[in-house]
C-alpha cells in the first residue's frame, strides 16, 4: 500500500552529511565546456527550506566530472562514510549523472545492510542556472534522507528514489533521466512528501549491522558482442583482466563463426580461474541462458554466471566486489547471487541465502 508522509514522519532535525563530488550539479561554463566549478560548501546556497527538518555539513572529497570517477573513487566515498557513520542520520552524494548508476550500485556493495539512508543525487543543469532540475533534486534528496523509513543506497532524481542497484540513466538531456529496471521505484518525492512504494525499513539494531568493505578488483572486460564478432578479441585481452562479463544478444547465448570461436576462448578463461559472466543487450526482463541452444550448451559445459534481471552497472560493479573478496570459483558465485539492494530476484534458488 501507498504510504504517503506526514509532517511528523519528517523526524525533528535529521543530522545529514553532504558529500560532494563534482559532476554537472556543481559545473560552470568555460570556454572548454561545462565542468565543475561550484565548491560543496556553496550548493546549499540554492535550495531552501532544509532546514526545517535537517541540519547539513559539507564534505568534498574529491571535484570531478563522472565520467573521470572509477573505483578508488567509489572507495573513498565509502571510506568518508564509514568514517562519519556514527555522527549523522543519513548522507546526500552529489555526482555527476553519466557514472551515477555505476557509483550507486558500486555504494550497495561497498556499504551492505545500512540502517541508514545514503543518497547519490545530481542534475542535468548546474544548479545555478535560472532553470534547472539541480535544486529540486537536492532539495528531494534531503528530505528523502532525512525520513524515518529510508535506508540503504538509493538515487533521488526526478522525483523518484530508486534502489542503488537498479537505476539506469536512460535519457541524456531529460529531466527525468534515471528509470528503476526490473524493480518497482522505492518511493516518489511529490510537494513535499515522501511515498513508499517499497517499505522495508530497517530500525537501528534491527536485522544485520551495517558492514563496510574496502576492496574492489577492476580487471573486469565488459565485451559487448556484435553481429560478426569472433572470439580472437578474448584471446588478445586474456592477460589483461581477471573476469569477463559479455553482453549478449536476448536472453543470452554466443555464436559460433569465425576463425577463433568462442568456445576454446571460454574454456582458456575459465580454465585460468578467470570469472565469466553472461549478460544481455536488452534493458529489461533479463537473461535466460536455458532458451536456446547457443546459451545451454555452453553455460552447461562451463557453468557459466549470468546476470539474469540484474541491471549492467549492478553486474559490473557487483563482479568488481566479489572479485575483491575472493577468487575461488564457488565462493564467487555465492556472493555473485546473494540478493543485495534488491540486485537480483531471478537467481537460482539452490545460490541465495
Amino acid at each position: 500500500m501507498l504510504q504517503a508522509t506526514k509532517e511528523g514522519d519528517v523526524a525533528t532535525m535529521k543530522k545529514i552529511l553532504l558529500i560532494a563530488t563534482g559532476g554537472t550539479i556543481a559545473s560552470g561554463y568555460t570556454k572548454e565546456g561545462l565542468s565543475p566549478k561550484i565548491e560543496a560548501g556553496d550548493l546549499l546556497q540554492y535550495v531552501d527550506g532544509y532546514q526545517d527538518f535537517c541540519q547539513v555539513d559539507v564534505v568534498q572529497p574529491f571535484h570531478l566530472d563522472s565520467t573521470n570517477v572509477r573505483g578508488e573513487h567509489w572507495l573513498k566515498l565509502a571510506e568518508v562514510i564509514e568514517g562519519k557513520y556514527g555522527d549523522y542520520d543519513g548522507f546526500v552524494i552529489c555526482h555527476g549523472t553519466d557514472t551515477m548508476a555505476f557509483t550507486a550500485a558500486a555504494l550497495s556493495y561497498l556499504i551492505q545492510s545500512a540502517a541508514k539512508p545514503i543518497v547519490v543525487t545530481g542534475a542535468q543543469k548546474p544548479i545555478d542556472l535560472p532553470v534547472t532540475d539541480a535544486r529540486t533534486n537536492l532539495m528531494d534528496s534531503l528530505r528523502f534522507a532525512s525520513h524515518r523509513k529510508a535506508h540503504g543506497v538509493n538515487i533521488v532524481f526526478g522525483g523518484n528514489a530508486i534502489a542503488g542497484t537498479r537505476a539506469k540513466k536512460e535519457r541524456s538531456k531529460s529531466y527525468n533521466a534515471f528509470s528503476s529496471i526490473n524493480f518497482p521505484a522505492v518511493a516518489v518525492i511529490q510537494d513535499g512528501r515522501v511515498l513508499f512504494y517499497i517499505d522495508d525499513k530497517r530500525e537501528d539494531g534491527d536485522g544485520d549491522p551495517v558492514v563496510f568493505y574496502h576492496g574492489l578488483n577492476e580487471r573486469i572486460l565488459l565485451l559487448k558482442l556484435v553481429p560478426g564478432m569472433d572470439g580472437s578479441m578474448l584471446h588478445r585481452l586474456f592477460p589483461y583482466y581477471d573476469g569477463v562479463i559479455m553482453e549478449s544478444f536476448g536472453v543470452g547465448g554466443l555464436p559460433e563463426y569465425g576463425e577463433v570461436p568462442f568456445y576454446p576462448e571460454i574454456r582458456r578463461w575459465t580454465d585460468a580461474g578467470k570469472m565469466v559472466l553472461m549478460a544481455t543487450q536488452v534493458t529489461h526482463e533479463g537473461s535466460d541462458m536455458e532458451v536456446y541452444r547457443v546459451g545451454k550448451v555452453i553455460k552447461e559445459d562451463f557453468k557459466l554466471m549470468e546476470a539474469y534481471d540484474m541491471t549492467l552497472e549492478a553486474t559490473v560493479t557487483k563482479a568488481m566486489w566479489a572479485l575483491g573478496q575472493t577468487k575461488d570459483s564457488e565462493e564467487l558465485r555465492r556472493l555473485f547471487y546473494r540478493t543485495v539492494n534488491h540486485d537480483i530476484l531471478l537467481a537460482p534458488e539452490e545460490w541465495k541465502e
